[in-house]
C-alpha cells in the first residue's frame, strides 16, 4: 500500500486553530475524502499545539503520484495551509506495511 504523509505544523499557528481543523475536517474535509477513487483511507491526526496531519494510503503508486503532484502544487493555498497560517512543513511518501482494524472497529470522528 502506498502512503502519504502531510503535516503542518502548530507552533505559530492561532490559538483556536485545534477546534477550527477539527470543524472543518467535520464538516468539509471527510466529505471529500470519503469514496475517493483510489483511495483506500485517510486519516486526520493531530497534537494540539505542535502538529496538524493527514495520513493517507492509496491502492496503487500512480494514485498516490497523482494526488501528491497536485497537492504539492497547491499545497500553500490548501484549506489546511489557510487554517494554520502556513504550508506543509512535511510532504512524505511511504510504504504502509499493513492494516489491522481492531476489535472496536473504525469511526469517522473523534469526540469527547
Amino acid at each position: 500500500m502506498k502512503g502519504l504523509t502531510v503535516r503542518w505544523s502548530l507552533s505559530e499557528a492561532p490559538a483556536d486553530v485545534a477546534a477550527r481543523l477539527a470543524t472543518y475536517v467535520e464538516e468539509q474535509s471527510h466529505a471529500r475524502f470519503t469514496g475517493m477513487a483510489g483511495l483506500r483511507f485517510k486519516t486526520w491526526r493531530m497534537r494540539p499545539g505542535e502538529w496538524f496531519e493527514g495520513c493517507y494510503v492509496f491502492a496503487t503508486e500512480e494514485a498516490r503520484a497523482e494526488f501528491q503532484s497536485e497537492f504539492t502544487a497547491a499545497a500553500a493555498d490548501a484549506p489546511g495551509s489557510q487554517l494554520v497560517g502556513s504550508p506543509p512543513v512535511l510532504i512524505e511518501a511511504c510504504e504502509i506495511v499493513a492494516v489491522a482494524e481492531g476489535w472496536e472497529g473504525f469511526t469517522a470522528f473523534a469526540h469527547d
